[in-house]
């Protein structure tokens, strides 16, 4: 068995892919449509400017500085495995939730969704070791000038699950449907993605109405760049869920709702190893929810699974005592990144449509509190912003002006709120507010959050309801309803963030939230489900499209951190800590580090506990 080395991952989130996008074609070689604002010269400056400070200022403490870490605070290595491959046997995996759906178009997906998606679909792009995007189903992918106008050529010879052959007019083909889902159409209006045609036989034309030299990281999302059967698709929608028809290594075999879903090996995959070995190797995976986190740890330790997966720091405290003072036979393979817990406020609901409450009551946010109640004490940093201090986009300035614990600042926000007469939430001066807070019933959640509680009801100004939901349900009323995607949520636990580039996920949550802001905004028809907290700033939408339109990452970094600074004035979110996450195995479980993209490089690991299964096996 090879050796798994652990060290720091430093800037190895590469912004190669920046520097000329071209270079995604190089590698290959061995929602609706929308008008966002004018990004002129003079837009660009509004957007890059610094929001307003605030009025009063929240206690001073040091912020974190760029290359810090949390002790513990490790990733298990990107290594070429230094053992012999072997063919056969089964994984069952331990998720945290079950899916919502299976239907990469239509379907919220999150980690546990992921792992079991990306067994069945390949995805157009992929991101290597580096961080860098590299063709996948692609063969190559090239822009022109100004990012408009993406050429990508499929690889020839891949065939659906069900026989029927991949070609261009598939990718064509898939895009109504991507449009018209739930998923998909946030997804597209993100990447101003207004057509798909297939000009060859395996070549694909993508329009966009606004440059996207970033366009390539939304092919490797499964809104978009998930792979699937239109065809079937459009026939049967509902069914495609539960029989899901993709080019990718494993082929559905049964599934049974919250209960277990059995994927086989694909004995016509494409895919082949470095050495030209078939892929994948693994006879059968098949993944479990098990929602309780210690329940499921339990199950990695008793044999009941032989992997699953955990965003969350108490679990890893847990595994990692298991394995170190119990002599547990586990590997556990470790990640921590971009992605933060925290939550939302509703801007949309009053009192949260106040900027004073947002601030009062993230002043009263103890971050080590909470990262203490997590279970992630020595293990995560506290958060400032949705990149973690090791990543190239992490800003100092952010961190310093992020509004840290202060109890007694959260108290006068809260009160010129509380003593204004026309306050909007409709109450008479004096009132204490409402606040309705949910998290999912998870027990380390449900700690974090009578932190909060705690320390809101201190304050003598606010009622507190906690509302726990199931995670599926939590989900779906953070999406809302039909007209519009206001949700009947109001203070919302969610996670932010990821190591994609920051335009996947900060494109999607800056659109318009509804029809209506979107018509006041000038951008009818460009409305995002993924705008959670329905928070829209115009300056903040102007930086993101801005960034949209160039691959130099000094520019792009500048308007980001923007859009960062606005965020801790106006804080539509609010952070706990960053995500350490992993995936467990038995030990004689492996390959997770060592997978490869089609030109040879190895592949980004298993970031967010999101592994990628076709090159595991099991060690005899």
């Amino acid at each position: 068995m090879g050796v798994i080395a652990m060290r720091r991952r430093g800037l190895y989130r590469a912004v190669a892919f920046l520097a000329a996008a071209g270079l995604v074609a190089g590698a290959c070689g061995g929602s609706d449509d929308s008008a966002p604002a004018d990004t002129t010269e003079e837009s660009s400056e509004e957007a890059e400017a610094p929001a307003e400070e605030s009025a009063e200022e929240p206690a001073e403490e040091p912020a974190v500085e760029a290359g810090d870490e949390a002790e513990g605070d490790v990733d298990t290595e990107v290594i070429e495995e230094e053992t012999t491959i072997e063919y056969g046997g089964s994984v069952s995996v331990g998720l945290e939730a079950e899916a919502t759906g299976l239907r990469p178009w239509e379907d919220s997906c999150s980690s546990p969704c992921y792992n079991m998606m990306i067994a069945v679909y390949d995805k157009l792009m992929e991101q290597d070791a580096t961080g860098a995007y590299a063709p996948y189903l692609a063969e190559s992918i090239t822009p022109n000038e100004d990012f408009t106008v993406w050429t990508m050529t499929l690889r020839g010879d891949v065939t659906f699950h069900n026989g029927v052959e991949l070609t261009a007019q598939t990718i064509a083909d898939m895009f109504p449907i991507q449009q018209a889902g739930a998923a998909g159409s946030g997804a597209v209006t993100a990447a101003n993605l207004v057509s798909v045609e297939a000009t060859g036989d395996l070549e694909v034309t993508y329009t966009l109405s606004q440059g996207g030299s970033a366009f390539p990281a939304s092919l490797a999302r499964a809104p978009i760049g998930m792979v699937f059967d239109p065809a079937a698709a459009a026939a049967d929608s509902e069914g495609y869920s539960m029989a899901p028809i993709g080019t990718g290594p494993f082929v559905i075999d049964s599934r049974d709702l919250d209960n277990e879903t059995t994927f086989v090996r694909n004995d016509s995959y494409w895919g082949t190893d470095p050495d030209g070995n078939a892929l994948p190797y693994l006879d059968s995976i098949s993944f479990r929810p098990i929602p309780d986190e210690g329940t499921r740890l339990d199950a990695l330790l008793s044999g009941t699974v032989n992997a699953m997966q955990t965003l969350r720091q108490g679990t890893i405290r847990d595994a990692r005592a298991a394995r170190d003072d119990d002599g547990a036979d586990i590997t556990l393979w470790e990640f921590q990144g971009n992605n933060l817990g925290g939550g939302m406020y509703n801007v949309l609901v009053p009192p949260f449509d106040d900027v004073r409450v947002r601030r009062g009551l993230t002043h009263l946010n103890s971050q080590e509190q909470v990262i203490e109640a997590l279970g992630g004490t020595g293990i995560s940093l506290p958060a400032t912003q949705w990149f973690s201090p090791d990543s190239p986009w992490w800003s100092e300035k952010v961190a310093e002006a992020w509004p840290q614990f202060d109890f007694e600042g959260g108290v006068a926000f809260l009160t010129e709120y509380i003593n204004d007469p026309e306050r909007s939430d409709g109450k008479a001066a004096g009132e204490m507010i409402d606040v309705e807070l949910s998290c999912p019933p998870d027990p380390t959640l449900i700690a974090s959050t009578q932190v909060v509680e705690q320390a809101y009801t201190a304050t003598g100004l606010v009622n507190v309801t906690i509302t726990n939901y199931d995670q599926q349900t939590h989900i779906g009323i953070a999406l809302g309803g039909e007209n519009g995607f206001v949700g009947s949520h109001q203070q919302h636990c969610w996670r932010w963030s990821s190591d994609d580039d920051p335009a996947v996920n900060l494109n999607p949550a800056l659109a318009p939230p509804t029809a209506e802001i979107a018509e006041a905004a000038g951008l009818a028809g460009a409305v995002s489900p993924l705008n959670f907290p329905n928070w829209f700033s115009p300056t903040a939408f102007q930086a993101v499209v801005a960034a949209n339109q160039t691959d130099d990452f000094e520019t792009r970094y500048g308007l980001y951190e923007s859009i960062m600074l606005e965020f801790a004035d106006q804080v539509p979110v609010y952070y706990s800590g960053h995500t350490a996450t992993a995936i467990g195995t038995d030990t004689n479980v492996l390959g997770l580090n060592s997978w490869h993209v089609p030109s040879g490089e190895l592949g980004i690991g298993f970031p967010s506990a999101e592994g990628r299964w076709s090159e595991v096996f099991i060690a005899s």
